[in-house]
């Protein structure tokens, strides 16, 4: 792997897309100079790239649930956020310490070491730490006696380094290594490949990371309910008090429960693609809509088989499938896509199969002829599940390792580097949750070929 890459550059162009005023964490402002929100208007907050923080959809719009949490704080101040991105837990609580921002939120575990440093502000989830290892493992450490069995690597500067060392102290032969470049999702995601043996992980992370790598089992958990909130520099009481009033408030209440709703709530437990489950809906489901998917072909030129299998993946052919994301239908489209579709009603399964195929042909169009089947296809589906933008980044990304940005087999070894804090900065459209096009495209081929035979 190359060593950690420079990041100003692309938390510039963050800046410009997020409209936040990101600025590189190696040039923040010293504390004489960070004036009070309350002067300014403008609330600094120090966040961090990962799928329970901070990152850039497919259609590149920051999300995530801290973001989610901040800027309705900063609402209710009539406040604007100017958001700056750190590599690491330990870069952001440097900038706490050093005075550089106003507020943390970043997926900090309150812990009392944590609270001697900084002001604890409010807490909006209750986590556990999870040890977790490949489902195959055997035997599975399930006793806290049993760890010393294994080889456990965590993010380093965590909180899972202060839980291993004191479990370290009542179990004899505990031992650990602390990673400083990779984080807790690219770990899991090692454990998956079966490259490490165990991690620790918060149980959300745990929660998100399990629907797209099916074989992390959960160990045992660590720790009892902790939880996750947000630091201010020391000595912050006035702006600490004043988000504790907020989030223990009706308005607060309201944005946790979006927040739930949007990014965890919807998740179940994940389990095996269910093929007795998708042969019940060849012939209770697809037939009603088979017909729609050949005309879709006709106008499009995408096969009416693959946009079957994409259709599957997204809504398991229910037309009336809603997500608390705000996507809908039988494709699944987000409003501001079916809009620009020309497709008023996402529960229309005629409308939205129709603009569905157009959106994938328009993501296929878009990439350069050059790109042999079927490598084009899976490039195209990528693009459709992460975005444009995310996509081009990673091809970018394949040149400057020596990969072929035109071959999916390299293309999915890439493709994940956008989770990853080594990587993702130096891309124009910063993080995304890069394993998900893999695996997205993955799911679909496998569909792919038990629905084929319906279209032959």
């Amino acid at each position: 792997m190359n060593p950690t890459l420079k990041y100003a550059l692309s938390a510039c162009i963050l800046t410009t897309l997020a409209g936040c005023g990101q600025t590189d964490s190696d040039s923040v402002k010293p504390a004489k100079q960070l004036a009070p929100p309350e002067e300014t208007g403008v609330l600094e907050v120090a966040t961090r790239n990962g799928s329970t923080t901070y990152y850039l959809d497919r259609h590149e719009n920051p999300i995530g649930p801290e973001h989610s949490l901040i800027t309705r704080f900063a609402e209710s101040k009539g406040w604007q956020v100017q958001w700056t991105m750190h590599d690491s837990t330990a870069e952001v609580l440097k900038a706490l310490e050093s005075g550089a921002t106003h507020l943390a939120a970043a997926g900090l575990t309150h812990l009392p070491s944590r609270t001697e440093r900084f002001t604890q502000g409010p807490a909006h989830t209750e986590i556990t730490e999870q040890l977790v290892c490949h489902r195959e493992m055997r035997p599975l450490p399930r006793k806290p006696e049993t760890i010393a069995e294994v080889g456990i690597t965590v993010t380093a500067d965590s909180s899972y380094v202060e839980t291993l060392n004191g479990l370290a102290t009542e179990h004899e032969g505990i031992k650990f290594e602390e990673d400083d470049s990779r984080t807790t999702e690219i770990l899991l995601a090692a454990v998956a490949e079966r490259s490490l043996d165990c991690t620790v992980a918060d149980s959300n992370i745990v929660q998100v990371m399990r629907r797209h790598f099916p074989h992390l089992e959960v160990a045992m958990n660590l720790t009892a309910g902790k939880n996750l909130g947000w630091y201010l520099p020391a000595g912050a009481e006035d702006l600490a008090g004043s988000a504790r009033e907020w989030m223990n408030s009706t308005a607060g209440d309201e944005a946790i429960g979006y927040m739930e709703n949007r990014y965890y709530a919807y998740i179940g437990e994940f389990d095996f693609v269910d093929l007795r489950a998708l042969n019940r809906r060849l012939e209770e489901r697809l037939p009603k809509f088979a017909n729609h998917f050949a005309e879709a072909e006709a106008t499009t030129g995408m096969p009416a088989d693959l946009l079957a299998a994409l259709s599957y993946q997204e809504s398991h052919w229910d037309p009336a499938a809603v997500s608390p994301t705000g996507v809908r239908g039988i494709m699944m489209l987000t409003q501001n896509t079916a809009q620009s579709l020309g497709v008023t009603d996402r529960l229309d399964p005629v409308a939205a199969i129709d603009g569905g195929a157009r959106y994938l042909a328009d993501r296929h169009r878009r990439l350069p002829d050059t790109i042999p089947e079927p490598d084009r296809t899976f490039l195209a589906l990528a693009s459709y599940n992460i975005g444009r933008g995310h996509l081009l980044d990673a091809r970018q990304l394949a040149r400057d390792l020596g990969k072929n940005p035109d071959s999916w087999d390299d293309m999915k070894e890439v493709l994940p580097l956008k989770a990853d804090k080594r990587y993702y900065p130096q891309t124009r459209y910063g993080y995304a949750r890069g394993y998900e096009p893999v695996h997205y495209v993955q799911r679909i081929r496998n569909y792919r070929d038990v629905i084929s035979s319906q279209f032959e």
